[in-house]
């Protein structure tokens, strides 16, 4: 699986403290439920990240099936308890 960055999409998920690497694992790590397909032909991801920590992606494919995020940042405590509960 190929991702394609720019500045925009590095620095969009910086905000929220994700680098690169960690949304790529996130997506590449992916387990059931997940992907799931979101409106407007985007994916949504949770998985661990660095550290350990639980992250949302939010990427779309292009036609080459190349990965570019649009979003990625940590679970909110609320999510995290949801997650727990899809995964029993």
């Amino acid at each position: 699986m190929e991702f394609r960055w720019n500045a925009w999409n590095v620095r969009h998920i910086s905000h929220h403290g994700i680098v690169p690497e960690e949304a790529e694992k996130v997506v590449l790590g992916a387990r059931r439920p997940f992907p799931l397909a979101r409106e407007d032909d985007k994916w949504l991801v949770w998985g661990r990240g660095n550290g350990g920590r639980w992250v949302q992606v939010v990427y779309v494919l292009d036609d080459d099936d190349v990965v570019f995020v649009i979003h990625a940042r940590p679970l909110t405590d609320r999510e995290k308890h949801r997650l727990r509960r899809k995964t029993r």
